[in-house]
Parts: structure tokens; sequence; C-alpha cells
């Protein structure tokens, strides 16, 4: 069984609907490989080992989070940017990626799998773009929920935790998002949870007495791309595989 890749961009784009979001580089088909796809690789980056990987799998297509075009990038085609479109033209797959609109889905979308994985309804957005996700938890503080964050995601995580106060409130959203600290503050979380974490957070957190948990940019992204690649694959009677590439980020 395969598709076309008109129709496959169609099922991704009618799915994550690119046009609501501006982003920091182009949603959709970003190398363009064989018209006719059987089996679809997804994964969190372009990187080139997941290439390879696709490569070794005989994929015509890949869909990643994070792609290979970014705004104000140097815009020359050489070293690693090379070697990943060399691979990709050389065999003839095609690269889908897809970065706040695969952070935003209500159901496969990075921040509504990793409350998911966590254990969490979101019942509320905030920040730019209603990217972050808010919902009610119960945890008597700050070190339960980091512990429960590390053992769910199987990874030790960075807490930054302000004076003993019970946790009824969390909010998160994955990746580079410690600039939604602020807004997740205004929502009335008693933590937040991103994946990275940088200087001025932990000064937010305990001046603001909310917690701040940094999770890890990769570890908290790695469950989306399967779920929405999954789902199209799924519809359009396709071959899928999700291939996790270790990184410690």
């Amino acid at each position: 069984m395969s598709v076309s890749r008109q129709q496959l961009q169609q099922a991704f784009d009618a799915l994550l609907q690119p046009e609501r979001f501006k982003d920091y580089g182009p949603n959709g088909l970003q190398v363009e490989g064989k018209p006719d796809i059987a089996c679809l690789v997804s994964g969190v980056t372009a990187s080139r080992a997941l290439i390879e990987a696709a490569i070794a799998r005989r994929a015509d297509a890949i869909f990643v989070h994070h792609g290979l075009f970014w705004r104000g990038q140097d815009a020359r085609i050489t070293g690693w940017m090379r070697e990943r479109l060399r691979l990709l033209l050389a065999y003839d797959i095609n690269l889908f990626a897809y970065h706040l609109p695969l952070d935003a889905h209500l159901e496969v979308g990075n921040n509504a799998q990793l409350g998911r994985v966590l254990g969490w309804a979101a019942d509320q957005r905030f920040g730019e773009q209603d990217l972050g996700f808010a919902g009610p938890a119960a945890f008597d503080g700050a070190q339960a929920l980091a512990d429960h964050v590390a053992q769910a995601l199987g990874r030790a995580v960075t807490l930054v935790q302000p004076a003993a106060r019970r946790i009824q409130r969390v909010a998160w959203c994955t990746g580079g998002a410690q600039g939604y600290f602020e807004s997740a503050i205004a929502a009335g979380a008693d933590a937040f949870i991103t994946g990275e974490i940088s200087e001025p957070q932990a000064h937010l957190a305990r001046e603001m007495g909310v917690a701040f948990i940094a999770a890890g940019h990769h570890a908290t992204e790695r469950y989306g791309a399967p779920a929405a690649a999954g789902l199209v694959a799924q519809q359009l009677g396709i071959e899928h595989h999700f291939v996790e590439i270790d990184n410690p980020a």
C-alpha cells in the first residue's frame, strides 16, 4: 500500500493546521523525495542518525518535530547540513517537519502527549499562541512532583524548589519553553514543567514561590512525532516506524 506525497502532506496539514501558527521555520514538506510513499519513519529531529535509520528501513518519508531549516540560520549548504541533505537526496526521501503545530495539537501534540505520559489532563491553555497546557494535579510538594516526572520520563530532572507548597495545579510546555514561566505563574500554576531552564527562571521560581522543573528538551518532545505520524499512517494504510535517537538534552 502506498500513497502520494501530496496525499501525505494533505493529511498532515489537515491534522496539524500549520496555517494557524507563526513559526520559526517552514512547516510541511522541507525536502522533496519520491512521489509515492509506502513506509514512513518518525523521529524528534532530522539528524543524520535518524536519516540513516530511515535509509536502513527503506523509508520513503521522514516526519519530525525539528526540521532542517530555521529562521536566521546560515543558508550555506556545507558541513553537517550538506551531509544530511546529501543522504536525503541520494535516497530520494521526503522530509516533513512540523514545529509549533505539533506542540499545540490537543490530542497528538507534544504537550498533549506529555500530559498523557505524566497522567494529567489539561483544562486551560496559556502563553503565546496558546502553546502552554495547564491542569489539576495532586502532589505533597515539588520534590514529589519532580520524582514523578523523572520516573515517567526515565531521566533525572532539574528542580528549583521554592518554599514548601502543596502542588494542586501544574502547567507544562515542552522543549525550550522556559520563557513561558511567567505566563504559567499568571495562569495559577503551583509548578511549571518544560525542557530547559535559563538563568533567570531560578530566581523567579524562588521569588514567586512556584516550582520549576526542567526535564529535557528531547525528553519532553519525543511523544508527539510518533503519535501524529502513527495516526496519519494508520489513516492512510501505510507502514510507520518511530526511531528513538538517544539525546541527553
